[in-house]
């Protein structure tokens, strides 16, 4: 078998399976089995991937890459996510460690990293990210924004230690993510306040769950997803608890759900933020709620 033929023999068991971009995916678990790159797959594609001499020489231990490739398929087959599988995810230019503790960083969610980044020019601050599982709104802040304090919480300790392994591997001369275990504020003290805190919480609606792709649906944290009955369960907490820790004249930012702009814009209102706007992805969609914290 040439290594064309391996190649399109994953895309063909990736298209049964009803994966959607079949295709990409199976060149992904192609390339991290056989640790090929497209310059060498132009180079060997016609040439059969098991035979000694210069192809051999790319993969000494084919067999077990082959059975590599295999097991990958497999698992893609049965509605794994690929990150789950490749075991990374790329976010505001960084490659983030993922497992099934955590949920994947989505492009969604730079929308909200890039709001805070074109707010906030100043270094001086303190910034909180609320729920941060894997980590990447903390880590992707502090790289790209250097800013003096940034604080992560999360209540899942599995999702903790996949968060600090990637502020080990990522901010490596650009300070220090510090991280708590914390139900949002229960870990905090009254005297702890900030200049901004960003959230993604939970916001997907309980019975909504259900209906989601099986990538999500079957291997994400439920924790990371279900915002209980209408999905707002934790926009409500957080508009009361952020006001106990949050500096007059501070700032904070929800990423929602495409459809819930409205409802968490009144949310804020309604406790008393100021200066409530709602700001769009770049597919057009609500994504983040924006306000400012004016009382003493």
């Amino acid at each position: 078998m040439t290594w064309r033929a391996l190649l399109e023999s994953g895309k063909q068991q990736l298209l049964k399976a009803g994966i959607a971009e079949y295709e990409l995916d199976a060149w992904y678990l192609f390339e991290r089995a056989f640790g090929l790159s497209r310059a060498q797959y132009l180079l060997f594609a016609p040439k059969e991937a098991d035979e000694a001499g210069e192809t051999f020489a790319v993969n000494p231990d084919f067999e077990r890459r082959l059975s590599l490739y295999r097991s990958y398929l497999t698992r893609r087959s049965r509605r794994e996510p690929l990150q789950h599988i490749l075991g990374v995810q790329e976010f505001m230019g960084l490659e983030f460690l993922v497992d099934r503790h955590v949920l994947i960083p989505r492009q969604d969610t730079e929308t909200l990293v890039e709001t805070v980044l074109a707010a906030h020019k100043e270094k001086k601050i303190r910034l909180l990210d609320m729920c941060t599982g894997s980590g990447c709104i903390a880590v992707s802040l502090l790289v790209h924004g250097c800013y003096a304090s940034v604080e992560a919480a999360d209540f899942s300790a599995e999702a903790l230690a996949v968060a600090r392994q990637n502020a080990a591997r990522l901010t490596g001369g650009f300070g220090n993510v510090h991280f708590r275990q914390s139900d949002l504020f229960a870990a905090f003290t009254e005297e702890e306040k900030f200049d901004v805190i960003v959230s993604n919480p939970p916001y997907i609606p309980s019975v909504v769950i259900g209906e989601l792709e099986p990538e999500v649906r079957d291997f994400e944290p439920r924790i990371a997803l279900d915002g209980a009955g209408d999905g707002l369960s934790f926009y409500r907490r957080l508009a009361v608890e952020c006001k106990g820790h949050i500096r007059v004249g501070g700032h904070v930012y929800f990423e929602i759900g495409c459809e819930q702009g409205e409802a968490v814009k009144e949310l804020l209102l309604t406790h008393g933020y100021c200066e409530v706007s709602v700001r769009q992805d770049l597919a057009g969609k609500d994504r983040v709620v924006c306000g400012v914290w004016l009382t003493a």
